[in-house]
């Protein structure tokens, strides 16, 4: 994979990325970037955010004087938006170039972006594909997606324009994953993946995590934005468990039993609990909470530290290993007590 910068991130070095998009008006700048330093402190590592009109673009400057994390704008038509945006110290651009206008618009962002080291991330969408594709696949094919998004690669590269970033959404799963296996095929260019309109909270977390979470297991991908008819902190909650999912994010892993008729203690309501502790918690560790004190230490060995309920008591373990015998009402806080120590 050819490595990108955005900002001080490398898309091709091996780490996925998460990001997010803010989703209040653009000209309400107070809100904007209250929402961005939400973002920021829930695990956000980069922030796109849409700048309709040229008089946003100050926007761009103001959220990054407020985060650290790399700020990406997302323009369509106007390529004026995106040279100002450039200006205001933007760390990547999202276009499609073909909807910028003429040859001498994409190279004036091409040229101004070279000059500043600012990427650009062709996107490309399954709603909105050139009438000359539609006509020549019949429908958004994944083919047709690839071939768009190549077209505008050579746009790019005919310009002397190499740092590329590409992403080829649909709302259809299938058809999403089938255009980012053909593309990455051919192109060496990082990926920024996402099923596009994905949905409400939970349908639009089971498409993600479906679409995306294929395409991480099969090695595809730079970055990811999950996104959700919802607030944009429950996307980013959303994207670092689907890398934890595939084995390739970091921070806390959460394993629990599914309950069964021996379970004797309020297990629902603990895994809920201890999945919000582990929210903060950076660690690469596995923590089980298992509702059986009889199986579950057994069960969850592989778990670096768990808990396991009995009736009004509870077991703490670490790799199986059972540590001591403790109250119910105090396993939550004896469970960090032990991962504090890990």
């Amino acid at each position: 994979m050819k490595n990108i910068k955005v900002g001080d991130l490398t898309f091709g070095s091996g780490r996925i990325y998460v990001q997010s998009m803010l989703n209040v008006p653009a000209d309400d700048v107070e809100k904007s970037v209250k929402q961005a330093i939400e973002l920021e402190r829930a695990g956000c590592e980069i922030i796109r955010a849409a700048v309709p009109k040229i008089e946003n673009a100050g926007l761009i400057s103001a959220l990054k004087n407020a985060v650290s994390v790399p700020i990406v704008a997302d323009i369509h038509f106007d390529h004026k938006i995106a040279l100002a945006c450039i200006d205001a110290g933007v760390d990547k651009i999202r276009i499609n170039p073909g909807n910028i206008g003429s040859d001498d618009r994409v190279k004036a962002v091409a040229d101004a972006c070279r000059a500043r080291k600012i990427p650009i991330r062709i996107g490309v969408n399954s709603g909105s594909l050139e009438s000359d594709l539609l006509e020549k696949y019949g429908s958004p094919t994944a083919e047709a997606l690839v071939e768009s998004a190549m077209n505008h690669v050579r746009l790019l590269n005919k310009f002397d324009f190499d740092d590329i970033v590409i992403s080829i959404k649909s709302s259809n799963v299938n058809l999403m994953i089938s255009a980012y296996r053909l593309l990455a095929k051919q192109t060496d260019y990082p990926l920024h993946l996402g099923v596009t309109e994905a949905g409400t909270e939970r349908m639009g977390l089971i498409k993600s995590a479906v679409g995306i979470g294929s395409l991480l297991c099969d090695g595809i991908g730079a970055t990811i934005r999950v996104s959700l008819t919802a607030d944009p902190i429950k996307e980013v909650y959303a994207g670092k468990d689907i890398l934890k999912a595939c084995g390739l994010g970091g921070g806390a892993e959460i394993v629990s039993c599914p309950t069964c008729g021996r379970t004797k203690i309020d297990l629902i309501s603990l895994a809920n609990k201890v999945e919000e502790m582990l929210k903060t918690v950076d660690k690469p560790i596995k923590v089980a909470v298992m509702g059986c004190a009889v199986n579950g230490p057994g069960e969850a060995r592989e778990a670096d530290v768990g808990i396991a309920g009995g009736s009004g008591e509870g077991l703490i373990f670490r790799k199986g290993k059972i540590l001591r015998k403790v109250p119910e009402d105090k396993l939550l806080e004896e469970l960090k007590k032990e991962i504090e120590k890990l």
